[in-house]
Formats: structure tokens, sequence, C-alpha cells
């Protein structure tokens, strides 16, 4: 397997600041719009990272289930590894990468959690088994065997078999960004980086070298 011989040269668009919008949010939602037409699996997919109190990181990733001019909102068990990491360190990052596009939305800010309205709102449009499944996993904690977390999920469907309560240890968490950067690829790996940087109310934008 020959790693180092795997290129793709980018060609696709450009992106210069006369190009984008001066609201950071607004010009993601044009990206994800155009993401969405590019009918890839899941273009919410975006790479959560977080660390701890003494800067240990991990990653992994999740889906956006919002964003407006608050923030990016995901949802997650409070107790997952990224839960309590965000409790002790609320400073994270977010990535999209949108491959068919040949781009990549970069963002870094604090997550805290949104109101339990908010969570119990997106909660009930969930599917009847990931509602179930919110109770029966305690994420990222050492499991005995698949057999265990199935027998739950049995126990809680027969004491569920309408509604679900939205468990007190689930619900969503916003990041409010303090920059946003989008990648266009380009050509012999000279790619165009669009950085917006939060300033008190405002946002200034500039250029980073590729």
């Amino acid at each position: 397997m020959d790693l180092a011989a795997l290129r793709r040269d980018y060609a696709r668009e450009s992106l210069t600041e006369r190009d984008v919008d001066p609201d950071p949010v607004l010009q993601f939602e044009k990206w994800f719009e155009e993401a969405l037409h590019a009918e890839m699996i899941e273009p919410n997919a975006m790479t959560l990272a977080t660390s701890t109190r003494d800067g240990h990181p991990s990653a992994r990733v999740v889906l956006l289930k919002g964003a407006d001019a608050r923030g990016f909102v995901f949802f997650t068990d409070y107790r997952s590894r990224k839960g309590t990491e965000l409790e002790a360190n609320p400073h994270v990052s977010l990535c999209f990468w949108w491959d068919a596009l040949q781009r990549q939305v970069r963002i870094t800010g604090t997550g805290a959690r949104v109101s339990r309205e908010e969570s119990e709102t997106y909660f009930n449009t969930r599917p009847h088994g990931s509602r179930i499944g919110a109770w029966a996993s305690k994420q990222s904690a050492a499991l005995p065997s698949r057999e265990a977390l199935e027998k739950e999920v049995e126990r809680l469907e027969a004491a569920h078999p309408g509604d679900v309560p939205l468990p007190p240890h689930w619900g969503g968490y916003r990041v409010t960004p303090d920059s946003i950067e989008f990648w266009q690829g380009r050509s012999s790996r000279l790619h165009d980086r669009i950085v917006y940087t939060r300033d008190g109310a405002t946002w200034s934008i500039g250029r980073l070298s590729p």
C-alpha cells in the first residue's frame, strides 16, 4: 500500500474575499445548501474535537442539527466522553469535509448546553428506536456484551411502547463560534482559505496562506 502516491489535484472552484458574504453564518448556509445538492450521504456530518481540562484531545464525527446566528448545535449523551470533556473544557473545534465540492469548513468556539425545552423539541422528532437507544446506552461506558445492550433495549421497548420521554442525561450543545474558516481546494495545493474572526458583535475577514 503506497500511501505516499495517493494524491488528487483540486481545480473545481476558487474563493476570494469578494465571493463571500459578510456574515459567516450566511456563508455557511450557502455552502451547506450546495453540499445538500451535491447528494453526499450526510453533508451535516462534522468532526467534533474536544479535550480534557489538561489538554488531552479526542475527536469523533457527529451530526449538525441546527445552525443560526447563535451557533452550531448537536445532540449527545451528557455522560459520554465528549459531554464530560465539554463540561470540563468548553473550547471545541468543528470540521466539515465536503469532498464532492473540494471544500472544508473549520469552526472554533465554545460549547454550552442548549435549553431543556430545545432538547425536548428535537428529541421528540427522533424515531422511536433512537429515543429508546438514548435511554439504553450509557454512551462511552464499558459494555459487557452486545447482548446486554439488546436486552436493555427490549426492556425499555416494553416499558415505553408509545411515547418515550427525554432522558435527563441527554440533550444538545451549541457551539458559539470565535472563528470560521472556509477552505476551497485549489491546484498544486495552493488552496484558498478565507477566515472570519469574531470582533465583539462583528466579524473581520482575512486570508490565510495555504
